[in-house]
Parts: C-alpha cells; sequence; structure tokens
C-alpha cells in the first residue's frame, strides 16, 4: 500500500438527527401555490365571494402542507456518510463524497451542507441528493486545502422533502471529524516518480564504472588500463592468475538532515504560499527521493525552540512519519533560535552526513545569525544551505525608475540583492553549498542538488 493511502481520513457515518424542536418549514413550492392563490384575490374586487375561494385555496394549500410534512420520513431514518477520496493536502485539489442512506420507503430530495472550515473551502458546500426507498444517494464536491496541520471538520445539515416539495423538514447528522492537512504530496510523488524513470538510472549505471564515485563495493571485473592500482584485489588476482579491479558505486545508507526554519521570516508570503510552506514542500519532495536511494532522513525543525525532531530512518514507515511531522510545523511571530537548533544537530548526529538547512536571511548589514550557526555545523557535516528567495525582488532591482518614489525602491532592492550575494559568498568560502530557490522551482532544485552531491561523492 502506497504511503499516501494509509493517510486519507476515516470515512465517518452519522445517522440524523433533529436539528431543532421546530424543524419543519415551508418548502418553496408551498410559497408558489400561495402566490397563484393571490389570483383569487384579485377577483375579488370584482365580486366578494371571491375572498372566500381565496381563504378555501390558502386552507387547501396549508393541508397539502401538512399532509405533505406527514410524510416524510422521521430524521432518524436518515443517515450521511463522508468519505475523502485522498489525503488532504496543501494546495492540492481533493474530492469528498456525502452519501445520504433513506431506511424509509418514501423518496425524499435532500439539499446537504457540509460544515468544512474556510481554510479548506471558503465557502460551505451544499450537494443536492436524490435519495428513493431504502436506498443510498452520492455527491461529491472538492477542497482546496490552504493551511497545514490539524483542522476539525463539522456536522452535516439536511433540508430534506418529498417529491411535491411542499413540505420540508430540518436534521443534522453528527459527522465531526479532526483530519490533518498535509504538505503537497503531489509534488513529491511527482519528484520521486522523476528519480526513478530519468536521472537515478542513468547515475547508477555511470557509477558502477567511473573512478572515484563511491566507495561502496558493487562486483569484480579484469583489469583495464587507466585503473587505479588501489583499487585491484590482490586476492582474486592471485586466484585467478591476472589482475582484477574492484568497481565501486555511491553508498546508499548515507544520512539526510532536513533543518527547517520556521521562525518570522518564513512567515512571507509568495504566491499564495508562505516560505514555510514552500520548505516543506520541498523537504517533503527531498525526503521521498532520499529514502528512495536508500539513505536515511532525519528531521529538524525549529522556532525559538526546536518544535520537531525525527531521527534518521529508512523505509515508508519512516516516510509516513516525516509527513506527520512537516504537517504541523508552523510560523513563529519571533526570530528563530539558529545557534540551539545547531547544537541540537551537533548533539544528536555525530557522524558526517548532508544538512540541507532551509530558511531565509534578515535584511540586516550583519552576518545573520543563521549562518553562524550553519558555519557551526559546517566542522562535521556538509550543509546545503537553501535560501527560500522573494521573485518580485529582482523585477523591481530591475525596474527602470520612472519617479522618485521608484527609484528609491529600485535601489533598495538592488542593495537587498548585493547584500544577499555577500551572504552566499561567506557561506561558500566557509565550506557550503549555498542555493536561492524560486517558489515555483523550490522543490526541483533541491532535489537536483541532493543527486548532484551523490553524483560527485561528496559526502
Amino acid at each position: 500500500m502506497m504511503v499516501s493511502e494509509t493517510l486519507i481520513p476515516a470515512t465517518v457515518t452519522a445517522g440524523a438527527e433533529r436539528r431543532t424542536r421546530l424543524s419543519a418549514a415551508f418548502a418553496p413550492r408551498f410559497f408558489l401555490l400561495i402566490l397563484i392563490g393571490l389570483l383569487w384575490l384579485g377577483a375579488a374586487f370584482q365580486h366578494r365571494a371571491f375572498y372566500y375561494a381565496f381563504a378555501a385555496w390558502d386552507f387547501l394549500v396549508l393541508i397539502a402542507w401538512g399532509i405533505d410534512l406527514a410524510r416524510l420520513p422521521a430524521p432518524q431514518q436518515l443517515s450521511v456518510t463522508r468519505r475523502w477520496s485522498a489525503p488532504a493536502a496543501l494546495s492540492v485539489v481533493g474530492t469528498i463524497e456525502l452519501a445520504l442512506g433513506n431506511a424509509s420507503s418514501k423518496t425524499v430530495v435532500a439539499a446537504a451542507i457540509d460544515n468544512v472550515p474556510p481554510t479548506l473551502r471558503p465557502e460551505a458546500p451544499e450537494v443536492e441528493l436524490k435519495c428513493g426507498p431504502r436506498a443510498w444517494a452520492a455527491a461529491s464536491y472538492q477542497i482546496l486545502p490552504r493551511r497545514r496541520g490539524d483542522v476539525d471538520v463539522g456536522a452535516v445539515y439536511l433540508r430534506y422533502r418529498s417529491p411535491l416539495r411542499i413540505a420540508e423538514r430540518w436534521a443534522v447528522a453528527h459527522s465531526e471529524q479532526r483530519i490533518c492537512v498535509y504538505p503537497n504530496l503531489e509534488e513529491a510523488r511527482e519528484q520521486s516518480v522523476y528519480l526513478i524513470r530519468s536521472r537515478q538510472i542513468e547515475l547508477e549505471k555511470r557509477h558502477t564504472r567511473i573512478r572515484g564515485a563511491g566507495r561502496e563495493f558493487e562486483s569484480l571485473r579484469e583489469y583495464r588500463e587507466g585503473d587505479d592500482s588501489r583499487d585491484i584485489c590482490w586476492t582474486a588476482s592471485a586466484r585467478r592468475a591476472k589482475l582484477v579491479t574492484r568497481l565501486f558505486q555511491v553508498e546508499r545508507s548515507q544520512t539526510v538532515w532536513l533543518v527547517v526554519d520556521a521562525g518570522r521570516l518564513m512567515r512571507a508570503r509568495v504566491a499564495d504560499l508562505s516560505k514555510l510552506d514552500i520548505s516543506v514542500n520541498a523537504a517533503l519532495s527531498l525526503s521521498e527521493v532520499a529514502l528512495g536511494t536508500g539513505d536515511r532522513v532525519g528531521l529538524l525543525a525549529y522556532g525559538r525552540q526546536v518544535r520537531k525532531r525525527t531521527l534518521r530512518y529508512r523505509g515508508s514507515p519512516h516516510l509516513r512519519r516525516l509527513i506527520e511531522q512537516l504537517a504541523q510545523v508552523r510560523e513563529e511571530s519571533v526570530e528563530g533560535n539558529h545557534f540551539e537548533a545547531a547544537s541540537v544537530l551537533l548533539s544528536t548526529q555525530k557522524r558526517r552526513s548532508l544538512v540541507v538547512w532551509l530558511t531565509d536571511f534578515p535584511e540586516t548589514a550583519m552576518t545573520p545569525e543563521v549562518i553562524e550557526a550553519a558555519s557551526a555545523a559546517l566542522s562535521r557535516h556538509l550543509v546545503l544551505f537553501v535560501v527560500i528567495g522573494q521573485p518580485d525582488l529582482a523585477t523591481v532591482a530591475a525596474h527602470k525608475p520612472d519617479s522618485l518614489s521608484t527609484m528609491y525602491r529600485a535601489t533598495a532592492a538592488q542593495q537587498t540583492i548585493h547584500r544577499r550575494e555577500i551572504f552566499f559568498a561567506k557561506l561558500r568560502q566557509r565550506g557550503a553549498l549555498a542555493i536561492e530557490v524560486s517558489s515555483a522551482k523550490a522543490s526541483v532544485v533541491v532535489v537536483n542538488s541532493y543527486l548532484d552531491i551523490k553524483e560527485r561523492n561528496l559526502l
């Protein structure tokens, strides 16, 4: 079973109950019949006898309403089921199905309103259901989650009528449930498929033959001119009476740590997502790819304190654990404590590993703390420093000023870009790999950087 299938929220079924003490109402057709009765009222201006016809008509409509109401099934004979077709994921369109069960011997026409929070859908969805006697009817609606983490989905409210549509009843099905909105699972899956189908296959073929591509033993072959003498297997050469060379491939049991900054700078929004959302999506994509290659992956998310720490492991159960942890990472209104994050990382991971640090720079002329903290980790680990950039910054800097205010904005943008370039240069001088990514290509760039590190055997 795929990991995403195990993340689908549970199906919930609840019996309907009376919504209020006065759970009956007039349906639209009742008011239409009353309007038709106004024709008698117009004729009454010509003859007073038509007043009696008008009153009789309204009385008959009221009786019809009572009969229609009495024929409607009791709320206890109805039930509602909510089914999820896929996990709720950030910025991914999902489908929810509402099914109405009718245990009575009468046909009902119902309007079902699902109480979903605005973070899943701006307006409350309403679906129309026509359910025959002792049958089920279903309809679906779509959601587009805008926030990660736990959200509460409320009850389903029903307004149901008979096919005559004169009277209606109100009912509620208490199908409340708490679900989790995960990071963008589709984006992570696309990166994993990309890995399997293209680059990784070619890399593995080449790494078995490229000198220095790795130090994990793969196989033996006859010695060829140009092979490193240090790779000669003397025991196998003695048995075969000719020189035999060992072939190596990239190590599969390396460790990757994802360090995600959730401080105030990550609250900035780019293309309807916060920088933290972009970082989380990139971290998830890299997790799925790294776990697919056999590496161990750990997670450290921090704000003023370390909020999430997941030790390094391999396998699908660990990927699910990472998805659940990343879903709960929230932005904070204060600056992240980068030194504490580096200290926890160094105390947790003793052996050399790849640290992918997802963060942003503050607008300051001094060297940011996050650079100093990442430099502390460089003494033991290889650090890939990933900065979530602001795509409109370059546009403002390149804009030709046509007024004094636009000139100031362009100058400020140019200074900011220059300052960031200096910060990147400092990181690279200290031995880190530093890149700036845009929101649209963050996951792709991070995954490609990881694959490039694997290819060059930098660990």
